[in-house]
């Protein structure tokens, strides 16, 4: 067989047409690459892939044409047989009354036999108990506080959340709070994460931690002072700190905490396993070896809970224990966060931003190797923004992985995602139905469509809504598939629109009407100018300062202020400022409504900007203002006039 015809076979597009409209045909020896980082996989000769059945909705199964009749099916749940007949026909309908869950479908005829995954799903994800409201969006760690050891934490999460309710909202969107390296601190983008199962440590709030003695770490009021007045993140100072005051207060837990918090800690440990003794298990040896996992001795360069309970029992325990310490901590501190959010009445709480891959050699993609393709990296194909492509980096799902675990890695992903959030925005949600890879070594042209199980993701995406009560909101920028969203949005998957994409092809902004119930709105992104930036030309005037070609001409900039004064004034708007923008977008049907700190505080940059490392500080400003400055500097009246019936009235 062909490469390209092995290609085929695996759901891959060696052929395609990119965002300018050339054709593109995949070269053989990245093909190669690609497919030899497939795991391997037993081929369907029954069925052509999962079972998808929306609970208590006909739902109805084509057998391909080789198989031989009477054909046997057996829904298993574990041991336990949930149900099971023969079929002489060459389509099944499956029982209505399964209970919703993930199953094994196992098939059988004279000639083979095989088993798929079967999901039985809610007919729809969660859609909220709200009708339109809003939510303030933050960047955690540019948060300034007179307390805080120079980035943002938990604590002041806290103190947002009730400013977020002092001006009406329901809730704070977060940059993703992922897992990072805590060894590499300087690479610093929430988006390029170690693990998505769990938290970023520097967020903790260490002087909360009841073990932590302020009077046994003067280091702290030497350091903290200089740490704060700094105008951007100083990572490596705070990460520094942090890790040691964190293993202050596990040596005094260790020795000195009570039983409550004792049981509190197993507890967790038990909540979480086995992933998080993996996790920690994993964190020692990176640190032991120095190097990627798969230049470790043989023995670990997979995860094997037998050779990790013997870690915990010999001389890495306490570092093994550590670790789990240190996620405990920082899952207490923000469920904190959302029980306040909760305790005030927010309908949302905390929205929380779900990266789209992993780093290759980071905890996710060492337990996941038959589900993460760390030879591959996830990115996007050549578009008028972009001309010779995006590559990300990022280690993404594939799909024989997921298909052989039953969506378990896809699952955890999202169960720890939801866990304290009410909202949460899937990065690059166009990766669900296919994903563009880029082999390791290859221009970001160089790359492949290769299609998922999307239906059977859309619904494993469903389950995990509905259980945790948590709306779902897919980025869905960029190149979109025709019918994508219409299928997301059957399964109650919500959009995002954001205004500055929102224009026809004459530049003219979108009308009210254009914008969609079950969706988040909002100006821009964290990849974008800020409303002070986009408006003074600045965004255009930075990246030519640093050689980056804005893809934006000055007469272009004018033209779109021209056409955003239009839109404002047909519909009543007559001011030109942020509260103009807001009013408008206020009024839009979608249901929920995003408004940055940033904006609200006139910052001018732009949290990132896409193509540059260290020719900006991405991820590492922080904002003018401290916490307690924010209602002094902020129009609040204005404002409220202009968020009108979205503020949440006090019940």
């Amino acid at each position: 067989m062909s490469l390209f015809a092995q290609a085929e076979t695996l759901g891959i597009l060696t052929e395609f047409t990119d965002g300018q409209g050339h054709h593109r045909v995949t070269g053989e020896a990245a093909l190669k690459i690609i497919l030899d980082a497939m795991p391997a996989q037993a081929p369907s000769r029954l069925l052509a892939g999962p079972v998808v059945i929306r609970f208590r909705h006909a739902a109805r199964s084509k057998l391909s044409q080789a198989a031989t009749f009477p054909v046997r099916w057996k829904i298993m749940a574990d041991l336990k047989v949930i149900a099971e007949g023969d079929t002489h026909d060459p389509v099944i309908a499956w029982p209505q009354e399964i209970p919703v869950g993930s199953y094994r479908l196992h098939l059988a005829d004279s000639g083979s036999s095989e088993e798929v995954p079967l999901i039985v799903a809610p007919p729809r994800a969660f859609g909220g108990d709200f009708d339109r409201s809003w939510l303030l969006a933050v960047q955690l760690y540019g948060v300034r506080s007179v307390r805080n050891w120079g980035m943002g934490d938990f604590t002041d999460l806290e103190a947002l959340i009730e400013l977020a309710n002092d001006l009406g909202a329901d809730g704070i969107g977060l940059n993703p709070l992922h897992a990072l390296f805590d060894d590499r601190p300087a690479d610093c983008s929430p988006y390029s994460p170690n693990s998505r199962l769990f938290l970023n440590a520097l967020y903790i709030d260490v002087e909360k931690i009841p073990e932590f003695s302020a009077d046994g770490f003067p280091e702290a009021d030497e350091t903290t002072p200089r740490l704060r007045q700094s105008p951007v993140v100083d990572y490596v100072a705070v990460a520094g700190l942090k890790w040691r005051a964190l293993r202050s207060a596990f040596a005094r837990f260790s020795a000195e905490a009570k039983s409550a918090r004792r049981e509190d800690f197993a507890k967790f440990c038990a909540e979480r396993a086995p992933l998080l003794s993996r996790f920690a298990c994993f964190e020692v040896l990176r640190h032991r070896f120095n190097k990627p996992w798969w230049e470790w001795p043989e023995e670990w360069r997979r995860p094997d809970d037998d050779n990790c309970a013997r870690l915990r029992a010999g001389p890495g325990r306490r570092e093994v224990e550590f670790v789990k310490f240190v996620q405990w901590v920082a899952d207490q501190q923000l469920r904190s966060c959302k029980q306040l959010a909760d305790y005030l009445g927010m309908k949302v709480g905390l929205y929380l931003d779900v990266a789209v891959g992993v780093q290759s050699d980071g905890f996710d993609a060492w337990n996941e190797q038959a589900a993460i393709s760390r030879h591959l990296a996830v990115g996007a194909p050549p578009d008028p923004l972009n001309t010779v492509g995006q590559n990300w980096g990022l280690a993404g799902f594939n799909a024989a992985g997921l298909v052989m675990q039953s969506f378990a890695p896809f699952r955890d992903m999202l169960r720890a995602s939801m866990r304290h959030a009410g909202a949460i925005r899937l990065d690059h949600v166009l990766g669900l139905k296919r994903l563009y890879l880029v082999p390791h070594g290859f221009a970001a042209d160089s790359g492949v469509y290769v299609q998922m199980p999307f239906e059977a993701l859309l619904a494993v995406t469903a389950q995990e809504s509905v259980a945790h009560a948590c709306v779902v909101i897919g980025e869905d920028l960029g190149t979109v598939p025709a019918g994508f969203r219409e299928q997301m949005a059957d399964w109650g998957i919500w959009s995002y629109l954001v205004m500055m994409f929102e224009r026809d092809d004459h530049g003219r902004f979108r009308g009210l009407d254009h914008y969609t119930a079950n969706a988040l709105v909002t100006f821009n992104t964290h990849d974008l100018s800020s409303y002070a930036g986009w408006h003074s030309f600045s965004d255009l005037k930075l990246k030519r300062s640093l050689g980056i070609d804005p893809g934006e001409s000055d007469d272009a900039r004018w033209h779109a202020l021209t056409m955003l004064n239009d839109v404002l004034r047909h519909n009543g708007i007559e001011r030109h400022d942020l509260n103009a923008v807001v009013t408008f977008l206020s009024r839009t049907k979608s249901r929920l409504l995003a408004i940055s700190l940033e904006d609200l505080l006139g910052v001018i940059d732009q949290a990132n900007i896409p193509g540059t490392v260290n020719e900006h500080p991405n991820w590492r400003q922080r904002l003018p203002l401290a916490i307690d400055e924010f209602a002094g500097a902020i129009d609040v009246a204005a404002f409220m006039a202009a968020i009108g019936e979205r503020a949440r009235k006090e019940d």
